[in-house]
């Protein structure tokens, strides 16, 4: 039999989806109990059982089977020497993945994608999260940080317009002020998940901060390039004033073929009608995406769509790619050498 307490379970995340998933589970020992993950880092993990924080240790067979992750909801047993294990892991309602490491979060409500106005501004980099989001369907809500100490904003938000999925949600919100951070609430219901991604510098953990009256690290910027220090390096959850619970996440890469066709669905959509199939939108006769599609977001989709590919290949078929351009260039340089005696 399966202890949970519904009323504490809810605080932090627990709705009827996740309810009906323990149907699939099989725990029969006694004094087995329904928690989440709220940190997870190489060998710690950290769960929640909706009245407080324990340590706990994973089944090496488990680890084997599915790979873990921050929001995960497991089923954790007790063992006589007061050590607590998990042995089962519920199926997620959803999980933020990249293609060439383990899972980042799940069981997300809402997404928050944070991007500043200052030099963090990077409608590419917003591009490949919107992406990974898309993949994941979860839903997606802009944060547009530091408005106040940003040039240019309206450029800048005009530009965004010009380059968000129609529906796409954004807000401005200055995490050092309490009525800015207030544009929130909508998001922040009691039970609710969300998740932060973003650069390092975004605002991030001053944004997690703010909504969880706690104090985590946060640095400040380059000067010069306004990169970030890293402040976040691991995955965890935290509990919002409002009863909400919410995922800070370290800056993200990867994407998988996927979350890359669902970010990009109007190039996609417009491709079916390119007059060869093969067209790679770059000045074939008879395109339909040309033209139609923002130069640069073309440009990014040509990028990600590389780094896809990257991503697919194995550790040999790198080597040989990288020994053919080798190859390639060497010879361009003797030709050029030739041309020039």
């Amino acid at each position: 039999m399966i202890d949970f307490d519904f009323e504490a379970l809810r605080r932090i995340g627990l709705n009827n989806t996740i309810i009906s998933r323990l149907a699939e589970t099989s725990a029969s020992a006694s004094g087995s109990q329904l928690c989440r993950i709220t940190e997870y880092q190489r060998d710690r993990i950290t769960l929640h059982d909706g009245i407080a924080e324990f340590p706990a240790r994973a089944l090496p067979r488990l680890l084997a089977e599915i790979p873990l992750c921050v929001g995960d909801w497991v089923i954790a047993e007790t063992n006589s020497f007061g050590e607590v294990w998990i042995s089962q892991r519920l199926s997620p309602m959803n999980q933020i993945t990249r293609a060439d490491s383990p899972p980042i979060a799940s069981n997300i409500d809402t997404a928050l994608l944070v991007m500043g106005l200052d030099g963090d501004f990077n409608l590419r980099r917003l591009e490949r999260y919107l992406a990974l989001i898309s993949g994941a369907e979860i839903t997606p809500l802009i944060i547009l940080s530091k408005p106040d100490i940003s040039s240019d904003v309206e450029e800048k938000i005009a530009a965004l317009n010009a380059r968000i999925p129609p529906g796409t949600d954004y807000l401005l919100v200055n995490g050092t002020a309490p009525e800015s951070v207030a544009q929130l609430e909508s998001w922040l219901g009691a039970g609710q998940t969300i998740c932060l991604l973003g650069s390092s510098g975004a605002g991030k953990s001053t944004l997690t901060n703010a909504l969880t009256g706690t104090g985590q690290a946060t640095g400040g910027v380059r000067d010069g390039d306004n990169r970030g220090r890293h402040t976040t390096t691991a995955r965890s959850m935290h509990i919002c004033l409002s009863g909400a619970c919410i995922i800070d996440t370290p800056g993200l890469r990867s994407l998988s073929p996927e979350t890359l066709s669902a970010a990009f669905d109007d190039i996609e959509s417009l491709a079916r009608d390119c007059q060869f199939r093969d067209c790679h939108h770059d000045g074939e006769p008879g395109c339909a995406v040309a033209g139609h599609v923002d130069p640069d977001r073309l440009r990014n989709y040509h990028k990600l769509q590389r780094e896809v590919r990257r991503n697919q290949q194995t550790a040999s078929e790198r080597i040989a790619e990288r020994n053919k351009w080798k190859s390639l260039m060497k010879s361009a340089a003797a030709r050029s050498k030739q041309k020039r005696s």
